[in-house]
């Protein structure tokens, strides 16, 4: 199946990559994304998300298309700027990749876009599903528009799944790259109380995510990215310390947390306790549906059992 990727040179697009035969990335620099890639079995064009529509020519033979393009959040300050970024990377980048399938005469069968799990808001009290209203905060409502814009495709014939993806534990990048080195140091603790849900998910399965979102008919609409083993952040925190045997005695207070990461804080102290219930109704099975299988295999980079 030819696979064309938005957002193939990030965290999980070179995971992604991985687990395919045949892919088209649409990259800011085709050149740049081909030598990153490395691989025989990628071919790369040059499109500029919110500037303008993809090439027609990028998705001759394509079937799947997987939307992972976005301005990351966790970098760089939230100011203005950087907050019309992220809006738009994902909002207007979608809505031109759509525009440009809707000219094509032989479509793909499906879209898989990425979402987040900040679409829920900050909802300490709540299992939340697929089904669960929305929030109504900043990153909410980037992630309804950014959804909207995907479920347009639906119109076009194509089957759409948007992946609400939760914090991403894999080597080399993501979370866990931010947060390895303090917490090997000692110095790792909970944050703030240490009472807020945190959905997260392993990189390998944010890979059999989407793979089953583009592959299994019977998944449409939008479908929790998250593992279903959720933990709060005081658990995650002490499943950290157990794996590499370290330490946890050191909380960071909120106060510190908007100091130091200004808006993006609030991305870290919000709680949502999020079931993958779509993934676990239709068949997916978790690799590592558990914090501390996850953790363990993170950190010694062997093949932990996902029992």
């Amino acid at each position: 199946m030819r696979t064309l990727i938005t957002g193939a040179t990030g965290f999980v697009g070179t995971r992604l990559i991985e687990s395919l035969d045949d892919v088209v990335v649409l990259s800011r620099d085709a050149a740049a994304a081909e030598r990153k890639l490395a691989s025989d079995k990628v071919k790369a064009f040059t499109w500029r998300p919110t500037e303008a529509t993809p090439p027609r020519e990028a998705f001759e033979g394509v079937e799947a298309v997987i939307n992972l393009a976005g301005e990351s959040v966790a970098e760089g300050r939230w100011n203005e700027a950087k907050l019309k970024r992220i809006r738009d990377s994902r909002v207007v980048g979608t809505q031109n990749l759509v525009d440009s399938i809707a000219t094509l005469d032989e479509r793909p069968k499906v879209l898989v876009s990425a979402s987040a799990v900040g679409y829920y808001g900050d909802r300490p009290d709540e299992i939340l599903e697929e089904t669960s209203p929305p929030g109504d905060d900043l990153l909410a409502n980037i992630c309804i528009e950014w959804e909207r814009e995907a479920m347009k495709a639906a119109e076009l014939g194509l089957r759409v799944v948007c992946l609400r993806i939760g914090v991403v534990l894999g080597r080399g990048g993501g979370a866990m790259g931010k947060m390895m080195l303090p917490f090997k140091l000692g110095l790792g603790g909970r944050l703030a109380s240490g009472k807020q849900w945190m959905p997260w998910v392993h990189l390998d399965d944010v890979v059999g995510l989407l793979l089953h979102g583009a592959t299994n008919e019977s998944v449409r609409g939008p479908m929790n990215g998250v593992a279903p083993g959720c933990v709060t952040n005081t658990e995650f925190t002490k499943a950290l310390g157990r794996a590499l045997n370290r330490p946890t005695i050191f909380p960071v207070p909120a106060f510190g947390l908007r100091l130091g990461l200004g808006g993006f804080a609030d991305v870290l102290l919000s709680s949502q306790q999020i079931k993958p219930a779509v993934a676990e109704a239709t068949g997916y099975q978790f690799r590592y549906p558990q914090i501390d299988t996850a953790l363990t295999e993170i950190v010694t980079g062997g093949a932990a059992s996902a029992a």
